[in-house]
């Protein structure tokens, strides 16, 4: 990795800032999932182990829109993160060996990327670590503005270790080589497909944004959701995947129903039949589930970011949790990125099976599609 990692730098009776990702499900003050701070706790295990003499650790969670709002405090997040690490940690205040800030998105300052509140945060510490991939894309004062405060820049274990299969892929992946994108929007991931059209042998898309490409071609979409300002740049994605003699696969067939709902009456229909009248796709139908297997069947290389359906509803989850297990067949190297797809690899049972789950969502997408992520441009290099 080209970027300065904390085990580069001396920590011993260092005051460490490190930027986490504790951005979790929140709800009445319960933590929904708490995969995020776990995936923290080498980083902040390495630095107490190296005899750093705070840990200051500082994260953003929902929307507050740049005012303290009780819902919105990390306080929560805290005692989870004591309970983890079998000793306490402040919510705010100094004094003990792990020290959590308050959520930093409580000040307008820290969306802003304001120099003055990245001085303040970087008058804590002598040492600055950013862990928090999930907001690397951002150019936040405690993600970007602050690197230009403390001399050094690095990446914690967590943001190396995502920045090592991530630029892997892109780089030197192991062929064939298969994208899977889902999800409802190609709006979402356009960079991503345009960007993946020039690495992979094969692109798969499924979900809801397929009836944009189906509708592009002219083909009978019921109520399917569908963006009519994305028809053209659909049409593209075909045209240039069949100049570079890239397999773009789309379903053939599908699960209709007349509303979106766990009890609707369904049916399958081949894509394009006329029968679909004023129903909605909700899902892949079987001869897409062995379509879309026998393209996985003997890859090397996996990246996966959207479901296949609605699979929310276990009515409409046989695509998604089909593509789960294929994934997790696959004899190589699998990625797979985005709250919705990480859902269900976890929904499946197949989540030890797979290679890197990153926790970057819209990070991991930019990534993917070719951006330079504020985040770690602001690290040093080594």
């Amino acid at each position: 990795m080209p970027k300065l990692s904390i085990e580069d730098l001396d920590l011993s009776g260092k005051r460490v800032f490190i930027r986490v990702d504790f951005n979790v499900p929140l709800k009445d003050g319960v933590i929904g999932d708490d995969t995020r701070i776990r995936s923290t706790l080498p980083t902040i295990q390495y630095a107490l182990d190296k005899g750093a003499a705070a840990v200051i650790l500082a994260s953003h969670l929902g929307r507050p829109k740049g005012k303290p709002k009780p819902q919105f405090s990390l306080r929560p997040v805290a005692d989870r993160l004591s309970q983890l690490l079998g000793g306490p940690v402040r919510a705010t205040q100094a004094g003990s060996h792990v020290v959590l800030l308050e959520n930093l998105r409580f000040h307008p300052e820290e969306e802003k990327n304001d120099p003055a509140f990245a001085k303040s945060l970087a008058a804590l510490a002598d040492v600055y670590v950013n862990d928090a991939f999930g907001a690397a894309h951002r150019a936040h004062a405690s993600v970007e503005a602050i690197t230009h405060v403390l001399p050094r820049a690095a990446a914690g274990l967590l943001m190396e270790q995502e920045l090592r299969y991530l630029g892997h892929v892109l780089a030197a992946p192991e062929r064939p080589f298969v994208a899977i994108i889902g999800g409802a929007k190609v709006s979402d991931k356009l960079e991503v497909i345009e960007n993946m059209l020039g690495k992979v042998e094969r692109l798969i898309i499924g979900g809801a944004m397929a009836y944009t490409f189906f509708k592009s071609r002219g083909l009978p979409i019921g109520k399917s959701l569908v963006e009519d300002d994305k028809l053209d740049a659909a049409r593209k994605i075909e045209a240039d995947a069949a100049a570079k003699k890239i397999s773009l696969a789309l379903p053939v067939d599908h699960v209709v129903a007349d509303k979106l709902d766990a009890g609707a009456a369904t049916e399958i229909l081949k894509v394009g039949d006329a029968a679909i009248g004023d129903r909605l796709g909700l899902d892949i139908g079987p001869a897409t589930i062995a379509a879309f297997e026998a393209l996985l069947a003997d890859a090397r290389t996996v990246v996966w970011n959207g479901p296949m359906g609605v699979f929310e509803i276990d009515k409409f989850a046989a695509g998604t949790n089909a593509v789960a297990k294929a994934v997790a067949n696959v004899k190589g190297t699998t990625i797979i990125g985005g709250g919705d797809s990480i859902a269900a690899i976890k929904k499946a049972g197949m989540a030890d099976r797979i290679t890197h789950i990153s926790t970057g969502g819209g990070a991991s997408l930019e990534f993917l599609g070719g951006r330079t992520l504020p985040g770690v441009a602001a690290l040093s290099d080594k």
